[in-house]
């Protein structure tokens, strides 16, 4: 113990206390040190008054009550001192060896210009030096790869090399402790992370570097890196860029080739490039371009065909993926009877190349609307086409649609029909009706220029009568008759029956167009405001009660799976009471059974690393007695960095090793690189630590009292008093 006495009392004496009073080292007073003398009175007037004029023991020695009065004045005057609040600090000393630092590469391409002799022969020299250095010192191992891992293996199967994440790591485990050195066993090459030469860490200790691999570049030909978008839509053309490097293989010829991975294996070749290496260092850029015709996550293998005396063809190939999705949306223009509105139409959906436009009238008797997202009903229904079937037939199957009114229209049976706008007239009379765009609609945003200018567009032909916009739908367009601007809706947007619907109260869409191309030479205003009205009306909402989803559709194979799911009631509140299950099934027919967990109302899971390869996933649940399924897709591609360095990179080991103090050794010469850290004489860190406790908590101050009480109520007992 480190004793110490504080008092306000020891200030003003000549002499500490603890010169005083020894046996008061290491005590610390909550009260003022003067208060002991009242303890040891307190003890000593008890015990006066207990047997000063005892007459108990007269018949017995004369030294009983002194003996007894006294065991009573220690027993009160300890009670006494307790109360006080005394207490005990002592300092612990505790001395840390200096910790050395292994830390190993564990990647893939470790292991590329090593024998099974020669790995076994690192494993052995590398365990002999961590058992030789932690004679002297105290040795932590570490992993290091796609994370930083405790401990030692020599499986090389890390599919990535950080090294700027290893030192990160090892200054915030050891910034603040006795960390004497360093090892880093590694080739030198990283694929992940910035250049640890470069790093901001600044760590206190000497790095050395057992230098792995062969510096001497070997004949090969590579895939350097291949750059490409992740998703692409049907139909479209999309572009992937490859770079290609070749040493010493100067004056030979290769090829670049792409196919596409099925079930069944490898297709035909869909793109061919022609590569002529013409020196050492050889490098260059090719661009594929290839067409997305088939919807889902498409596999694609790219590669470089092999040159004679290739040192390895592990790195001539690499396997993308690439989402295809469709995005295509039929759109059928159902007219009462042939009008110019309907080319103007056709003609704005054309250029969205993700629509198909059928256009058939109410008369045809092969009509079908089932295979349609969306509808266009022009004039309809009409005083001619009840089309009540086709109505039945779109709301059993939540098909949006876009009602046009126009002469034709039979008002009475369009109100019926959709419940945001209510129209009262006959239809035999009409209005020249310009459009004006209201600002308090925000479904989605318009050009400026189109509420300055429409206002000034030919007008359409309106039924006369009274407009009222009913239900929750939001009016776009509003009506200016003549001069007059009126409340009256000329174009509405909302929800029918829980339906995407709207209505266009007018026909003349086509005036409308060439008076846009009359005054801008293009139709970019009306093209705006057609095409985002059946964009807003045909974009269909997910009202599945039951919803689950993964992080994203393509994963590396060494990233872990996440699912996340979402459970509503009938009102549209998420829950999440019941148990939820999620199955997952590979292309080569692997079964992945697990449970949700639920995290706050939703639920989640982490599937954890699944092999390469293609997969669908079913959730699934039970609420309110109704089973409700969610099924999905995702595709775990390969990570093939490692295989597209195969030089080591002895020259950054140097330069760590340089800038931190230490050296750099081969693989074979682990026994000089123990003897550098034993010559280095490493110095142990002391730590004082300082522990403060109440005195009232030692046990055998309790048995002490306990002691002396008992020894004065036997002394008592034995000379008769009780």
């Amino acid at each position: 113990y480190k004793l110490r006495t504080e008092t306000r009392w020891s200030r003003s004496l000549l002499f500490a206390p603890e010169q005083i009073f020894p046996c008061m080292q290491g005590l610390t007073l909550q009260y003022p040190t003067y208060f002991l003398v009242f303890c040891v009175l307190l003890g000593l007037g008890y015990a006066f008054l207990l047997y000063f004029r005892n007459r108990s023991f007269a018949e017995r020695s004369r030294r009983v009550n002194p003996w007894l009065g006294a065991l009573r004045a220690i027993v009160v005057s300890l009670i006494a001192f307790l109360l006080l609040g005394p207490l005990l600090r002592s300092i612990l000393t505790e001395t840390q060896k200096p910790i050395v630092v292994i830390a190993q590469d564990a990647s893939e391409s470790m292991t590329a210009d090593m024998d099974e002799e020669e790995r076994t022969a690192f494993q052995q020299s590398l365990e002999q030096t961590v058992e030789q250095l932690s004679e002297r010192y105290e040795v932590a191992t570490y992993n290091f790869g796609d994370e930083v891992r405790e401990g030692l293996n020599f499986e090389f199967t890390d599919k990535v090399t950080d090294i700027s994440e290893l030192l990160s790591e090892l200054y915030d485990r050891y910034s603040h402790q006795n960390l004497g050195a360093i090892v880093l066993a590694t080739d030198g090459v990283y694929n992940q992370g910035s250049n640890p030469a470069y790093s901001l860490t600044k760590l206190s200790a000497p790095v050395y570097s057992i230098a792995v691999g062969d510096t001497v570049p070997k004949r090969d030909v590579l895939l350097r890196r291949v750059f490409n978008n992740n998703i692409a839509y049907l139909g479209d053309r999309f572009s992937i860029q490859v770079d290609v490097q070749a040493q010493n293989a100067a004056g030979t010829a290769t090829s670049l080739t792409v196919r596409r991975i099925t079930a069944n294996g490898a297709g035909p070749v869909l793109e061919r490039v022609p590569i002529s290496i013409d020196r050492n260092d050889f490098f260059t850029t090719k661009e594929l371009v290839l067409t997305a015709d088939v919807a889902g996550v498409q596999r694609y293998r790219i590669s470089v065909n092999s040159i004679e005396g290739e040192a390895t063809t592990a790195n001539n190939s690499r396997d993308i993926f690439v989402d295809v999705l469709d995005a295509r949306q039929k759109i059928l223009l159902l007219a009462d009877a042939p009008h110019p509105d309907l080319s103007a139409m056709r003609q704005v959906l054309k250029g969205n190349k993700n629509y198909e436009i059928d256009l058939t009238y109410a008369d045809n008797p092969n009509l079908s609307v089932n295979d349609y997202d969306f509808v266009v009903l022009h004039q309809l229904p009409s005083k001619r086409y009840d089309i009540g079937a086709v109505l039945n037939r779109l709301n059993q199957r939540n098909i949006p649609r876009l009602f046009v009114v126009g002469t034709q229209t039979d008002l009475g049976k369009l109100n019926a029909a959709q419940k945001l706008l209510n129209i009262r007239g006959d239809g035999r009379n009409t209005n020249d009706v310009q459009g004006r765009v209201q600002s308090d609609f925000n479904l989605f945003t318009l050009n400026e220029d189109l509420s300055i200018e429409l206002p000034n567009f030919s007008p359409l032909l309106v039924p006369f009568g009274e407009f009222t916009a009913t239900g929750s739908g939001e009016v776009l367009l509003s009506q200016r008759i003549g001069k007059v601007d009126t409340e009256y809706p000329l174009l509405v947007l909302g929800e029918s029956d829980g339906r995407k619907t709207g209505v266009l109260a007018g026909e003349g869409f086509w005036k409308w167009r060439l008076f846009d191309f009359l005054q801008h030479q293009n139709h970019e205003l009306t093209n705006e405001l057609f095409g985002k009205t059946i964009q807003y009306l045909s974009t269909k909402e997910d009202k599945r009660r039951f919803r689950a989803s993964v992080a994203k559709n393509i994963f590396n194979e060494n990233e872990r799976i996440q699912f996340n799911a979402e459970l509503y009631n009938a009102n549209y509140e998420l829950i999440n009471e019941a148990e939820a299950e999620l199955s997952i099934r590979g292309a080569g027919g692997e079964n992945y059974d697990f449970a949700f967990s639920r995290v706050g109302n939703a639920y989640e899971l982490e599937a954890g690393i699944l092999p390469v390869g293609d997969y669908t996933f079913r959730a699934r649940t039970t609420s309110g007695g109704e089973q409700l399924v969610f099924d999905g897709r995702f595709s775990v591609q390969p990570v093939q960095l490692e295989l597209y360095q195969t030089t080591a990179n002895h020259n950054l080991l140097r330069l760590l090793a340089g800038e931190y103090g230490g050296e750099l050794f081969a693989p074979g010469a682990t026994s000089q690189l123990t003897s550098a850290l034993l010559d280095r004489d490493l110095k142990p860190v002391r730590y004082d630590t300082v522990k403060t406790r109440s005195v009232i908590n030692l046990q055998w101050i309790f048995w002490l009292l306990f002691a002396l009480l008992g020894l004065e109520w036997f002394g008592r007992r034995w000379f008769g008093s009780y």
